[in-house]
């Protein structure tokens, strides 16, 4: 994406991913909502064909659409969702095209290990509920 991008960018993110949420809340802390709207797809109430996608496929790679409909996926999602934080000196790494080959290799083996990190401490675990049931003890 060359051009002036569209903001917001609205970005889906798996909030059962220990990893994925301690991310989301740092672009929380930075990201004003007119440049960045965060949708959590592990929610129940969340509707995947809303988006024109599987839930599945959300779940795969990370995926971003900006308000004039333009989707970004993996890493440019990744890019462009710092960039609404504010966070430009991290997202620079990411645009080298000397380096992309690599984070590409390494946002790919992420992606395959993703679902087997739940185990991994949550950052929000005293406030999230599955099945029906709170886990009220924080295991950080």
């Amino acid at each position: 994406m060359n051009k002036q991008p569209h903001w917001p960018l609205t970005l889906y993110y798996d909030g059962d991913c220990p990893l994925c949420a301690r991310e989301i809340r740092l672009l929380r802390k930075r990201a004003s909502t007119e440049r960045l709207s965060l949708i959590d797809i592990s929610q129940s109430d969340f509707q995947a064909e809303a988006t024109g996608h599987s839930k599945e496929t959300l779940q795969n790679r990370l995926h971003a659409h900006f308000a004039d409909g333009q989707w970004v996926t993996g890493l440019d999602a990744t890019l462009w969702s710092w960039r609404a934080a504010g966070l430009d000196r991290w997202a620079a790494p990411l645009t080298w095209p000397a380096l992309r080959p690599l984070l590409e290799f390494g946002y790919r083996l992420f992606c395959r290990l993703r679902p087997h990190l739940t185990w991994l401490p949550h950052p929000d675990a005293s406030q999230r509920c599955t099945n029906n049931q709170c886990n009220s003890k924080d295991p950080r």
